[in-house]
């Protein structure tokens, strides 16, 4: 027990900045205390003390303000960061190395008893703040959710679900996009990540312009083996060079 105390204690440590010592961690910090408590519980849930594990969740609700039922199972170097109305059901499981932010219910949609209602979070999930992640769906290793989403089905591995109702962005096409800015001189993602309605018009204006530049190249290429067979077929007030102003667009954004 005090190994995984010393685990969670260096967990905090390295992920929150804010976090100086670990006698500081230990005391003043209500994640590692809902966490602790909930052990407890957890081990009087499994072991046929119900009413005492749930009279420790209670008490670590009213300490802590985070509410996790002791039927809930979660791993190793878990955080809870604020942690002030944080709730996770019996049947939620959270993988090794997650970070949870205030606000954020892993609930269910069922009131079926003995079914899986609850969500499964895979190693390394991150669930941004006042997030709801709800049913019994898996999120997948290294996913992100990101604040304010309401995610209702499962989420891939490595995948960001944005939004309500929660939308799965695919790390593949996040990756295209943001090289497709790259080449054009400046990126979006400045801006936000998110459901912005300005970032999403900015997403679907790179997209549109990655492939109008890329048939115009197609079109002058064309163009010039033309005007080898036939001289001034290209006119002389063709622009064939791109004026694309990264820096004034930058100037806009910001």
């Amino acid at each position: 027990m005090f190994q995984r105390l010393r685990e969670d204690i260096a967990c905090i440590l390295e992920r929150d900045p804010a976090a100086h010592s670990a006698w500081e961690v230990l005391t003043c910090y209500p994640g590692l205390h809902a966490i602790l408590m909930h052990r407890w519980a957890h081990a009087c849930w499994h072991n046929g003390f119900r009413w005492a594990g749930r009279f420790i969740s209670h008490m670590a609700r009213f300490f802590t303000g985070i509410e996790i039922h002791p039927g809930a199972r979660i791993g190793r170097r878990v955080f809870i960061d604020h942690g002030m109305g944080v709730v996770v059901g019996e049947t939620a499981e959270i993988g090794d190395e997650c970070t949870i932010y205030q606000g954020v219910t892993l609930g269910g949609t069922s009131l079926s008893k003995g079914a899986k209602r609850h969500p499964t979070l895979g190693r390394g999930v991150i669930v941004g703040a006042n997030s709801q992640v709800l049913g019994g769906f898996t999120v997948g290793d290294g996913a992100r959710v990101g604040s304010n989403a309401v995610v209702l089905k499962a989420v891939p591995p490595g995948a960001t679900a944005v939004g309500n109702p929660a939308r799965v962005l695919l790390k593949e096409d996040e990756a295209q996009r943001e090289a497709a800015a790259a080449r054009m001189g400046f990126s979006a993602y400045g801006v936000t990540q998110n459901d912005d309605p300005l970032s999403q018009a900015m997403k679907g204006l790179i997209d549109n312009a990655a492939v109008n530049s890329h048939q115009i190249a197609m079109l002058w290429a064309a163009i010039e083996k033309l005007s080898t067979v036939k001289q001034g077929c290209v006119p002389a007030d063709a622009q064939t060079t791109e004026e694309f102003d990264a820096e004034r667009l930058n100037q806009l954004m910001r």
